[in-house]
Protein backbone atom coordinates (compact mmCIF):
# COMPACT_ATOMS: atom_id res chain seq x y z
CA UNK A 1 0.00 0.00 0.00
CA UNK A 2 1.11 3.10 -0.94
CA UNK A 3 0.35 5.28 2.34
CA UNK A 4 1.73 8.89 0.46
CA UNK A 5 -0.64 8.36 -1.92
CA UNK A 6 -3.89 7.17 0.52
CA UNK A 7 -2.96 9.94 2.36
CA UNK A 8 -3.16 12.57 -0.27
CA UNK A 9 -6.30 10.81 -1.83
CA UNK A 10 -8.52 10.55 1.84
CA UNK A 11 -7.14 14.53 2.18
CA UNK A 12 -6.98 16.17 -0.68
CA UNK A 13 -7.78 19.84 0.44
CA UNK A 14 -5.12 19.53 3.34
CA UNK A 15 -2.14 21.68 2.37
CA UNK A 16 -1.26 23.01 5.90
CA UNK A 17 1.80 20.40 7.30
CA UNK A 18 2.62 19.58 11.63
CA UNK A 19 5.64 21.70 11.04
CA UNK A 20 3.53 24.88 9.91
CA UNK A 21 1.39 24.15 13.14
CA UNK A 22 4.49 23.73 15.46
CA UNK A 23 5.59 27.24 14.22
CA UNK A 24 1.84 28.48 15.05
CA UNK A 25 1.89 26.97 18.56
CA UNK A 26 5.41 27.63 19.82
CA UNK A 27 6.36 26.28 22.86
CA UNK A 28 5.11 28.85 25.54
CA UNK A 29 7.97 31.36 27.26
CA UNK A 30 7.26 30.25 30.99
CA UNK A 31 9.75 29.80 34.03
CA UNK A 32 10.99 26.33 34.76
CA UNK A 33 8.22 24.24 36.32
CA UNK A 34 5.14 26.26 35.30
CA UNK A 35 2.31 24.23 34.77
CA UNK A 36 0.01 24.30 31.70
CA UNK A 37 -2.83 22.89 32.53
CA UNK A 38 -6.37 23.02 31.33
CA UNK A 39 -10.88 22.53 31.62
CA UNK A 40 -12.04 20.58 28.76
CA UNK A 41 -15.26 19.83 29.68
CA UNK A 42 -18.67 18.79 27.20
CA UNK A 43 -21.14 21.35 26.66
CA UNK A 44 -24.15 18.81 28.22
CA UNK A 45 -25.53 21.88 30.61
CA UNK A 46 -24.75 20.00 34.05
CA UNK A 47 -22.25 21.50 35.78
CA UNK A 48 -21.27 19.38 38.78
CA UNK A 49 -19.04 19.19 41.78
CA UNK A 50 -16.88 17.00 39.65
CA UNK A 51 -15.73 20.16 37.36
CA UNK A 52 -15.40 22.07 40.04
CA UNK A 53 -12.71 19.33 41.57
CA UNK A 54 -10.81 19.35 38.52
CA UNK A 55 -10.87 23.11 37.62
CA UNK A 56 -9.89 23.94 41.63
CA UNK A 57 -6.93 21.04 41.23
CA UNK A 58 -5.91 22.66 37.59
CA UNK A 59 -6.22 26.22 38.98
CA UNK A 60 -4.06 25.51 42.33
CA UNK A 61 -1.44 23.99 40.47
CA UNK A 62 -0.92 26.18 37.35
CA UNK A 63 -1.40 29.55 38.90
CA UNK A 64 0.66 28.50 42.46
CA UNK A 65 3.61 27.59 39.58
CA UNK A 66 3.38 30.90 37.60
CA UNK A 67 1.64 28.46 34.72
CA UNK A 68 -1.34 29.24 33.01
CA UNK A 69 -5.10 27.71 33.06
CA UNK A 70 -6.66 27.89 30.08
CA UNK A 71 -10.54 26.41 29.13
CA UNK A 72 -11.00 24.50 26.01
CA UNK A 73 -14.41 23.55 25.32
CA UNK A 74 -14.43 19.33 23.63
CA UNK A 75 -17.74 19.89 21.54
CA UNK A 76 -16.76 17.04 19.51
CA UNK A 77 -20.48 15.14 20.32
CA UNK A 78 -22.94 17.40 18.71
CA UNK A 79 -25.74 14.69 20.04
CA UNK A 80 -24.92 15.89 23.25
CA UNK A 81 -24.29 19.44 23.37
CA UNK A 82 -27.13 21.92 25.17
CA UNK A 83 -27.47 25.72 23.60
CA UNK A 84 -26.23 27.95 26.28
CA UNK A 85 -24.45 25.02 28.31
CA UNK A 86 -20.80 27.21 27.46
CA UNK A 87 -22.06 30.47 28.79
CA UNK A 88 -23.49 28.16 32.20
CA UNK A 89 -20.25 26.58 32.79
CA UNK A 90 -18.12 29.54 32.25
CA UNK A 91 -20.44 31.15 34.46
CA UNK A 92 -20.43 28.82 37.38
CA UNK A 93 -16.94 28.25 37.14
CA UNK A 94 -16.50 32.22 37.51
CA UNK A 95 -18.52 31.68 40.51
CA UNK A 96 -16.38 29.60 41.97
CA UNK A 97 -13.23 31.65 41.57
CA UNK A 98 -12.00 29.48 38.92
CA UNK A 99 -10.58 32.40 36.18
CA UNK A 100 -8.85 31.32 33.15
CA UNK A 101 -5.84 32.68 32.08
CA UNK A 102 -7.21 32.31 28.58
CA UNK A 103 -9.50 29.98 26.57
CA UNK A 104 -12.91 29.90 25.57
CA UNK A 105 -15.30 32.88 26.81
CA UNK A 106 -18.80 34.05 26.07
CA UNK A 107 -18.20 36.26 24.10
CA UNK A 108 -15.85 34.25 22.11
CA UNK A 109 -12.31 32.80 22.59
CA UNK A 110 -9.08 34.98 24.18
CA UNK A 111 -5.47 34.05 24.12
CA UNK A 112 -3.13 32.89 21.39
CA UNK A 113 -3.18 29.29 21.33
CA UNK A 114 -6.75 28.85 19.44
CA UNK A 115 -9.52 28.58 18.85
CA UNK A 116 -10.73 26.85 22.01
CA UNK A 117 -13.63 24.99 20.40
CA UNK A 118 -12.82 21.80 18.86
CA UNK A 119 -15.92 21.78 16.21
CA UNK A 120 -13.78 25.16 15.02
CA UNK A 121 -10.26 23.03 14.95
CA UNK A 122 -11.47 20.63 12.31
CA UNK A 123 -8.99 22.08 9.55
CA UNK A 124 -6.35 20.99 12.32
CA UNK A 125 -6.72 17.69 12.86
CA UNK A 126 -7.34 16.80 9.39
CA UNK A 127 -3.41 18.04 9.16
CA UNK A 128 -2.53 15.20 11.89
CA UNK A 129 -4.88 12.57 10.56
CA UNK A 130 -3.72 13.23 7.12
CA UNK A 131 -0.06 12.73 8.73
CA UNK A 132 -0.68 9.19 10.54
CA UNK A 133 -2.63 8.05 7.17
CA UNK A 134 0.71 8.74 5.12
CA UNK A 135 2.52 6.90 7.77
CA UNK A 136 0.43 3.72 7.93
CA UNK A 137 -1.07 4.53 11.32
CA UNK A 138 -4.21 5.08 10.45
CA UNK A 139 -7.05 3.82 7.61
CA UNK A 140 -10.57 4.60 6.30
CA UNK A 141 -13.71 2.12 8.20
CA UNK A 142 -16.46 1.65 5.66
CA UNK A 143 -18.26 -0.60 8.03
CA UNK A 144 -22.11 -0.26 8.57
CA UNK A 145 -23.53 0.20 11.91
CA UNK A 146 -25.42 -2.87 10.84
CA UNK A 147 -21.88 -4.51 10.33
CA UNK A 148 -20.79 -2.98 13.82
CA UNK A 149 -23.81 -4.92 15.54
CA UNK A 150 -22.89 -7.98 13.82
CA UNK A 151 -19.15 -7.98 14.89
CA UNK A 152 -20.12 -7.14 18.57
CA UNK A 153 -22.95 -10.30 18.61
CA UNK A 154 -20.05 -12.36 16.93
CA UNK A 155 -17.39 -11.41 19.93
CA UNK A 156 -20.68 -11.80 22.85
CA UNK A 157 -20.99 -15.45 21.33
CA UNK A 158 -17.38 -15.92 21.59
CA UNK A 159 -16.77 -14.50 24.80
CA UNK A 160 -14.09 -12.17 23.83
CA UNK A 161 -13.29 -8.88 24.60
CA UNK A 162 -15.65 -6.26 22.34
CA UNK A 163 -14.10 -4.10 19.64
CA UNK A 164 -12.84 -3.62 16.39
CA UNK A 165 -9.07 -5.00 16.56
CA UNK A 166 -8.15 -8.59 14.58
CA UNK A 167 -10.07 -10.41 12.29
CA UNK A 168 -13.02 -8.32 13.11
CA UNK A 169 -11.13 -5.44 11.70
CA UNK A 170 -12.43 -5.67 8.48
CA UNK A 171 -11.00 -2.79 6.35
CA UNK A 172 -7.50 -2.97 8.43
CA UNK A 173 -5.68 -3.94 5.23
CA UNK A 174 -8.41 -2.70 2.63
CA UNK A 175 -6.27 -2.26 -0.64
CA UNK A 176 -6.26 1.38 -2.27
CA UNK A 177 -8.63 -0.01 -5.19
CA UNK A 178 -11.42 -0.89 -2.70
CA UNK A 179 -10.99 2.51 -0.49
CA UNK A 180 -10.97 4.38 -3.79
CA UNK A 181 -14.26 2.59 -5.28
CA UNK A 182 -16.16 2.65 -2.18
CA UNK A 183 -15.46 6.60 -1.09
CA UNK A 184 -16.26 7.47 -5.20
CA UNK A 185 -19.66 5.55 -4.67
CA UNK A 186 -20.17 7.60 -1.78
CA UNK A 187 -19.89 4.95 1.23
CA UNK A 188 -19.75 7.18 4.75
CA UNK A 189 -16.20 6.22 5.87
CA UNK A 190 -14.33 7.10 9.48
CA UNK A 191 -11.05 7.14 9.89
CA UNK A 192 -9.63 4.51 12.61
CA UNK A 193 -6.27 4.05 14.17
CA UNK A 194 -4.04 1.02 13.72
CA UNK A 195 -3.14 -0.03 16.76
CA UNK A 196 -0.30 -2.25 16.84
CA UNK A 197 -0.80 -2.93 20.78
CA UNK A 198 -1.82 -6.56 21.86
CA UNK A 199 -3.82 -7.25 25.29
CA UNK A 200 -0.98 -9.77 25.79
CA UNK A 201 0.78 -7.08 26.81
CA UNK A 202 1.48 -4.55 30.35
CA UNK A 203 2.70 -1.00 29.87
CA UNK A 204 3.78 0.63 33.15
CA UNK A 205 2.79 4.41 33.99
CA UNK A 206 3.12 7.12 36.80
CA UNK A 207 0.03 8.45 37.37
CA UNK A 208 0.48 11.86 39.62
CA UNK A 209 -2.24 10.87 41.86
CA UNK A 210 -2.18 6.53 41.62
CA UNK A 211 1.25 6.53 41.36
CA UNK A 212 2.93 3.39 39.56
CA UNK A 213 0.43 1.50 37.22
CA UNK A 214 0.79 -1.33 34.96
CA UNK A 215 -2.57 -0.89 32.17
CA UNK A 216 -3.37 -3.74 29.91
CA UNK A 217 -2.19 -1.83 25.85
CA UNK A 218 -4.85 -1.01 23.30
CA UNK A 219 -5.37 -3.61 20.51
CA UNK A 220 -8.83 -1.66 19.45
CA UNK A 221 -8.39 0.32 16.57
CA UNK A 222 -9.98 2.79 17.71
CA UNK A 223 -11.95 5.88 15.88
CA UNK A 224 -10.32 9.25 15.21
CA UNK A 225 -12.60 11.17 12.90
CA UNK A 226 -16.20 10.45 12.76
CA UNK A 227 -18.27 10.25 9.19
CA UNK A 228 -18.61 14.18 9.29
CA UNK A 229 -14.69 15.20 9.99
CA UNK A 230 -15.41 15.97 13.51
CA UNK A 231 -12.61 13.81 15.74
CA UNK A 232 -13.67 12.27 18.75
CA UNK A 233 -12.36 13.13 22.37
CA UNK A 234 -9.18 10.69 22.15
CA UNK A 235 -7.88 12.13 18.89
CA UNK A 236 -8.73 15.94 19.77
CA UNK A 237 -7.56 15.66 22.99
CA UNK A 238 -4.04 14.50 22.18
CA UNK A 239 -3.79 17.00 19.06
CA UNK A 240 -4.89 20.17 21.35
CA UNK A 241 -3.00 19.01 24.65
CA UNK A 242 0.67 19.19 22.43
CA UNK A 243 -0.12 22.15 20.25
CA UNK A 244 -1.67 24.17 23.64
CA UNK A 245 1.33 22.75 25.34
CA UNK A 246 -0.57 21.65 28.27
CA UNK A 247 1.79 20.35 30.79
CA UNK A 248 -0.33 18.56 33.16
CA UNK A 249 -4.01 17.08 32.40
CA UNK A 250 -6.51 16.60 35.65
CA UNK A 251 -9.32 14.60 35.07
CA UNK A 252 -11.16 12.37 36.40
CA UNK A 253 -10.26 8.52 37.32
CA UNK A 254 -13.14 7.18 35.03
CA UNK A 255 -10.63 7.89 32.21
CA UNK A 256 -8.19 5.56 32.77
CA UNK A 257 -9.23 3.11 30.85
CA UNK A 258 -8.79 5.03 27.89
CA UNK A 259 -4.78 6.12 28.71
CA UNK A 260 -3.47 3.36 27.10
CA UNK A 261 -4.72 4.34 23.66
CA UNK A 262 -4.11 7.92 24.61
CA UNK A 263 -0.49 7.27 25.19
CA UNK A 264 -0.50 5.26 21.75
CA UNK A 265 -1.82 8.22 20.06
CA UNK A 266 0.91 10.25 21.48
CA UNK A 267 3.38 8.12 20.60
CA UNK A 268 2.00 8.00 16.94
CA UNK A 269 2.44 11.04 16.45
CA UNK A 270 5.46 11.44 18.02
CA UNK A 271 4.98 13.72 20.50
CA UNK A 272 5.70 13.51 24.92
CA UNK A 273 2.44 12.81 26.53
CA UNK A 274 1.37 15.35 29.28
CA UNK A 275 2.00 14.61 32.79
CA UNK A 276 -1.58 13.11 33.91
CA UNK A 277 -3.31 13.12 37.26
CA UNK A 278 -6.40 11.04 37.47
CA UNK A 279 -8.72 11.90 40.64
CA UNK A 280 -10.30 9.65 42.50
CA UNK A 281 -14.32 9.67 42.66
CA UNK A 282 -16.76 11.84 45.03
CA UNK A 283 -18.03 9.32 47.04
CA UNK A 284 -20.93 9.48 50.05
CA UNK A 285 -22.39 7.38 52.57
CA UNK A 286 -25.27 5.28 51.91
CA UNK A 287 -26.25 4.07 54.73
CA UNK A 288 -23.13 1.60 56.08
CA UNK A 289 -21.27 1.62 52.60
CA UNK A 290 -19.36 4.15 50.56
CA UNK A 291 -21.34 4.67 46.79
CA UNK A 292 -20.48 7.24 43.91
CA UNK A 293 -22.34 10.46 43.99
CA UNK A 294 -25.24 9.91 41.36
CA UNK A 295 -26.70 12.75 39.18
CA UNK A 296 -30.47 10.83 39.61
CA UNK A 297 -29.87 11.12 43.57
CA UNK A 298 -27.93 13.25 45.00
CA UNK A 299 -28.56 17.11 44.53
CA UNK A 300 -25.43 17.86 45.85
CA UNK A 301 -23.93 16.93 43.05
CA UNK A 302 -25.04 19.98 40.77
CA UNK A 303 -22.98 23.10 41.43
CA UNK A 304 -26.77 25.04 41.30
CA UNK A 305 -27.36 23.31 44.16
CA UNK A 306 -24.96 25.25 46.25
CA UNK A 307 -25.75 28.59 44.68
CA UNK A 308 -29.50 27.90 45.62
CA UNK A 309 -28.77 26.76 49.12
CA UNK A 310 -26.93 29.81 49.75
CA UNK A 311 -23.30 28.74 50.29
CA UNK A 312 -20.95 31.04 50.21
CA UNK A 313 -18.44 30.15 47.84
CA UNK A 314 -15.60 30.51 49.97
CA UNK A 315 -17.23 27.54 52.03
CA UNK A 316 -17.64 25.73 48.99
CA UNK A 317 -13.49 26.21 48.26
CA UNK A 318 -12.23 25.86 50.87
CA UNK A 319 -14.63 22.34 52.26
CA UNK A 320 -13.00 21.36 48.96
CA UNK A 321 -9.27 21.67 50.05
CA UNK A 322 -10.28 19.70 52.85
CA UNK A 323 -11.08 16.65 51.10
CA UNK A 324 -8.33 17.28 47.97
CA UNK A 325 -5.44 17.96 50.34
CA UNK A 326 -4.88 16.16 53.41
CA UNK A 327 -2.81 18.80 55.01
CA UNK A 328 -5.06 21.45 54.45
CA UNK A 329 -6.65 20.92 58.07
CA UNK A 330 -3.78 21.08 59.76
CA UNK A 331 -2.43 24.27 57.80
CA UNK A 332 -5.68 25.93 58.39
CA UNK A 333 -5.87 25.32 62.54
CA UNK A 334 -2.51 27.01 62.04
CA UNK A 335 -3.40 29.97 60.10
CA UNK A 336 -7.31 30.33 61.42
CA UNK A 337 -7.95 33.58 59.35
CA UNK A 338 -5.08 33.76 56.12
CA UNK A 339 -6.32 33.58 52.76
CA UNK A 340 -6.59 29.91 51.14
CA UNK A 341 -4.26 31.94 48.53
CA UNK A 342 -1.42 31.42 50.68
CA UNK A 343 -2.16 27.14 51.16
CA UNK A 344 0.23 25.21 49.01
CA UNK A 345 -1.90 22.98 47.19
CA UNK A 346 -0.09 19.86 46.56
CA UNK A 347 -1.00 16.71 44.01
CA UNK A 348 1.08 14.59 46.49
CA UNK A 349 -1.13 15.13 49.40
CA UNK A 350 -4.51 13.50 47.11
CA UNK A 351 -5.78 10.56 47.54
CA UNK A 352 -5.60 8.33 45.25
CA UNK A 353 -8.83 6.35 46.22
CA UNK A 354 -10.77 9.84 45.86
CA UNK A 355 -13.04 11.27 48.47
CA UNK A 356 -15.97 11.01 50.63
CA UNK A 357 -18.33 14.05 50.54
CA UNK A 358 -19.37 14.82 53.58
CA UNK A 359 -22.72 17.38 53.82
CA UNK A 360 -22.28 17.77 57.37
CA UNK A 361 -18.85 18.57 57.40
CA UNK A 362 -19.59 21.35 54.37
CA UNK A 363 -22.18 22.84 56.63
CA UNK A 364 -19.40 22.99 59.48
CA UNK A 365 -17.02 24.58 57.56
CA UNK A 366 -19.58 27.01 55.82
CA UNK A 367 -20.89 28.08 59.54
CA UNK A 368 -16.85 28.64 60.84
CA UNK A 369 -16.10 30.99 57.49
CA UNK A 370 -19.37 32.77 57.53
CA UNK A 371 -18.45 33.31 61.51
CA UNK A 372 -15.08 35.47 60.39
CA UNK A 373 -16.38 36.91 57.93
CA UNK A 374 -17.43 41.12 58.65
CA UNK A 375 -21.01 42.13 59.11
CA UNK A 376 -20.75 44.31 55.68
CA UNK A 377 -20.01 40.88 53.86
CA UNK A 378 -22.32 38.64 54.95
CA UNK A 379 -24.88 41.69 54.33
CA UNK A 380 -23.57 42.30 50.88
CA UNK A 381 -23.43 38.40 50.15
CA UNK A 382 -26.67 37.72 51.80
CA UNK A 383 -27.97 40.66 49.20
CA UNK A 384 -26.75 39.17 46.30
CA UNK A 385 -28.14 36.10 46.95
CA UNK A 386 -31.70 37.27 48.05
CA UNK A 387 -32.22 38.54 45.00
CA UNK A 388 -31.97 35.77 43.17
CA UNK A 389 -33.70 33.14 45.19
CA UNK A 390 -36.03 34.92 47.70
CA UNK A 391 -37.41 38.50 46.60
CA UNK A 392 -39.31 39.10 50.01
CA UNK A 393 -36.04 38.56 51.96
CA UNK A 394 -34.30 40.74 49.61
CA UNK A 395 -37.00 43.68 50.34
CA UNK A 396 -36.18 43.24 53.83
CA UNK A 397 -32.73 43.40 53.58
CA UNK A 398 -32.12 45.93 51.71
CA UNK A 399 -35.01 48.42 53.09
CA UNK A 400 -32.79 49.52 55.72
CA UNK A 401 -29.23 47.87 55.40
CA UNK A 402 -28.10 49.58 58.78
CA UNK A 403 -30.53 47.42 60.96
CA UNK A 404 -30.11 44.21 59.11
CA UNK A 405 -26.02 44.79 59.60
CA UNK A 406 -26.85 45.73 63.31
CA UNK A 407 -28.24 41.86 63.19
CA UNK A 408 -25.64 40.17 61.59
CA UNK A 409 -23.19 42.28 63.79
CA UNK A 410 -24.59 40.46 66.67
CA UNK A 411 -21.43 38.01 67.99
CA UNK A 412 -18.68 38.45 65.70
CA UNK A 413 -15.61 39.14 66.38
CA UNK A 414 -13.60 37.98 69.46
CA UNK A 415 -12.39 34.35 69.65
CA UNK A 416 -15.30 32.20 69.86
CA UNK A 417 -17.42 34.31 67.52
CA UNK A 418 -21.38 32.97 66.73
CA UNK A 419 -21.90 30.49 64.26
CA UNK A 420 -25.97 30.79 64.00
CA UNK A 421 -26.26 29.62 60.21
CA UNK A 422 -24.42 27.78 57.43
CA UNK A 423 -26.20 29.25 54.57
CA UNK A 424 -27.96 32.35 53.34
CA UNK A 425 -31.16 30.67 53.31
CA UNK A 426 -30.95 29.90 56.49
CA UNK A 427 -30.80 33.76 57.18
CA UNK A 428 -34.03 34.47 56.67
CA UNK A 429 -35.67 32.52 59.92
CA UNK A 430 -32.45 33.38 61.85
CA UNK A 431 -33.37 37.27 61.11
CA UNK A 432 -37.10 36.79 61.19
CA UNK A 433 -38.48 37.94 64.46
CA UNK A 434 -36.72 41.25 63.81
CA UNK A 435 -39.16 42.02 61.59
CA UNK A 436 -42.58 42.50 63.13
CA UNK A 437 -44.52 41.38 60.13
CA UNK A 438 -42.63 37.73 60.51
CA UNK A 439 -42.40 37.89 64.34
CA UNK A 440 -44.63 35.40 66.29
CA UNK A 441 -43.98 33.39 69.18
CA UNK A 442 -42.65 30.02 68.29
CA UNK A 443 -41.42 28.85 72.13
CA UNK A 444 -43.48 27.93 75.18
CA UNK A 445 -42.84 29.72 78.30
CA UNK A 446 -41.11 28.17 81.10
CA UNK A 447 -43.16 25.95 82.84
CA UNK A 448 -44.44 28.08 85.87
CA UNK A 449 -47.56 30.27 86.68
CA UNK A 450 -48.89 31.99 84.36
CA UNK A 451 -49.64 34.99 87.31
CA UNK A 452 -45.37 34.19 88.23
CA UNK A 453 -44.60 34.87 84.28
CA UNK A 454 -47.16 37.82 83.82
CA UNK A 455 -45.13 39.70 87.35
CA UNK A 456 -41.71 39.04 85.88
CA UNK A 457 -42.89 40.53 82.54
CA UNK A 458 -45.13 43.48 83.92
CA UNK A 459 -42.09 44.10 86.12
CA UNK A 460 -39.50 44.06 83.78
CA UNK A 461 -41.30 46.73 81.62
CA UNK A 462 -41.06 48.98 84.17
CA UNK A 463 -37.54 49.26 84.89
CA UNK A 464 -35.99 48.58 81.45
CA UNK A 465 -33.64 51.19 80.11
CA UNK A 466 -32.35 51.20 76.68
CA UNK A 467 -29.56 53.19 77.77
CA UNK A 468 -27.99 50.73 80.41
CA UNK A 469 -24.57 48.94 79.44
CA UNK A 470 -24.76 45.14 79.10
CA UNK A 471 -23.62 44.73 83.17
CA UNK A 472 -26.20 46.91 84.25
CA UNK A 473 -28.68 45.87 82.22
CA UNK A 474 -27.68 41.97 83.51
CA UNK A 475 -28.04 43.33 87.02
CA UNK A 476 -31.36 44.48 86.73
CA UNK A 477 -32.28 40.84 85.33
CA UNK A 478 -30.57 39.35 88.61
CA UNK A 479 -32.53 42.27 90.35
CA UNK A 480 -35.95 41.07 89.20
CA UNK A 481 -35.83 36.99 89.38
CA UNK A 482 -34.36 37.97 93.09
CA UNK A 483 -37.57 40.06 94.07
CA UNK A 484 -39.75 37.44 92.27
CA UNK A 485 -37.91 34.22 94.22
CA UNK A 486 -35.72 33.01 91.71
CA UNK A 487 -32.09 32.82 92.54
CA UNK A 488 -29.72 35.11 90.94
CA UNK A 489 -26.71 33.15 90.33
CA UNK A 490 -27.02 29.51 88.91
CA UNK A 491 -24.39 28.27 90.99
CA UNK A 492 -26.07 28.74 94.37
CA UNK A 493 -28.97 27.62 92.82
CA UNK A 494 -27.82 24.46 92.08
CA UNK A 495 -26.06 23.90 95.41
CA UNK A 496 -30.09 24.57 97.00
CA UNK A 497 -32.78 24.43 94.52
CA UNK A 498 -35.44 23.82 96.81
CA UNK A 499 -35.08 27.26 98.22
CA UNK A 500 -35.93 29.06 94.88
CA UNK A 501 -38.64 28.91 92.32
CA UNK A 502 -36.01 28.78 89.97
CA UNK A 503 -32.70 30.81 88.85
CA UNK A 504 -32.12 33.57 86.81
CA UNK A 505 -32.10 31.73 83.24
CA UNK A 506 -35.29 30.91 84.09
CA UNK A 507 -36.38 35.03 84.20
CA UNK A 508 -34.25 35.06 81.39
CA UNK A 509 -35.69 33.16 79.12
CA UNK A 510 -39.28 34.43 79.75
CA UNK A 511 -38.63 37.62 78.61
CA UNK A 512 -36.40 35.53 75.49
CA UNK A 513 -40.06 33.87 74.79
CA UNK A 514 -41.89 37.76 74.99
CA UNK A 515 -39.00 39.51 72.70
CA UNK A 516 -38.02 37.19 70.70
CA UNK A 517 -40.62 34.33 70.34
CA UNK A 518 -37.75 31.70 70.81
CA UNK A 519 -36.11 30.04 73.47
CA UNK A 520 -32.75 30.21 71.10
CA UNK A 521 -31.81 33.51 70.12
CA UNK A 522 -28.86 35.80 69.98
CA UNK A 523 -27.88 37.79 73.06
CA UNK A 524 -30.55 39.15 74.08
CA UNK A 525 -29.12 42.45 75.53
CA UNK A 526 -28.26 42.90 72.06
CA UNK A 527 -31.46 41.72 70.52
CA UNK A 528 -33.06 44.28 72.96
CA UNK A 529 -31.34 46.99 71.58
CA UNK A 530 -31.34 46.73 68.40
CA UNK A 531 -35.16 45.91 68.62
CA UNK A 532 -35.04 49.73 70.36
CA UNK A 533 -37.42 50.65 73.51
CA UNK A 534 -40.58 50.69 71.76
CA UNK A 535 -40.61 46.92 70.21
CA UNK A 536 -39.21 45.69 73.36
CA UNK A 537 -41.98 47.26 75.77
CA UNK A 538 -44.87 46.21 72.81
CA UNK A 539 -43.32 42.59 72.56
CA UNK A 540 -43.56 42.51 76.77
CA UNK A 541 -47.21 43.35 76.92
CA UNK A 542 -48.58 41.17 73.14
CA UNK A 543 -46.82 38.32 75.33
CA UNK A 544 -48.95 39.15 78.23
CA UNK A 545 -51.97 38.62 75.77
CA UNK A 546 -51.02 35.20 74.78
CA UNK A 547 -50.29 33.78 77.82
Amino acid sequence: MDFTKLAEFLFPDVTLTPEKLEELYPKRDLPEGAIVSRMAPSPTGFVHLGNLVQGLTSERLSHQSGGVLFLRVEDTDSKREVAGAVETLITSLKHYNIIFDEGATIDGDSGAYGPYRQRVRKDIYHVYAKKLVAEGKAYPCFCTEEELAAIHAEQEAEKVNFGYYGKWAKYRDASFETIEANIEAGMPWVLRFRSEGSIEHKIKFTDLIKGNLELTENDIDHVLLKSDGIPTYHFAHAVDDHLMRTTHVVRGDEWLPSLPFHLQLFAALGWKPPKYLHIGTLMKMDGESKRKLSKRKDPELALTFYQEIGYPVEAVYEYLLTILNSNFEDWRRANPFASTDEFKFSYKKMNPAGSLFDTDKLRDVSKDVLSKMTADKVYALAVEWAEQYDRDFYEKLTACPDYAKQILAIGRGGKKPRKDFAVFSELKPYMAFFYDDWFKIEAEMPAFDKAEILGVLRDYAALYDESDDQTAWFDKVRALAERHGFCPDTKTYKANPDAYKGHVGDVSMMLRVAVTGRQNSPDLYEVMRILGKEKVLQRLSNAEETL
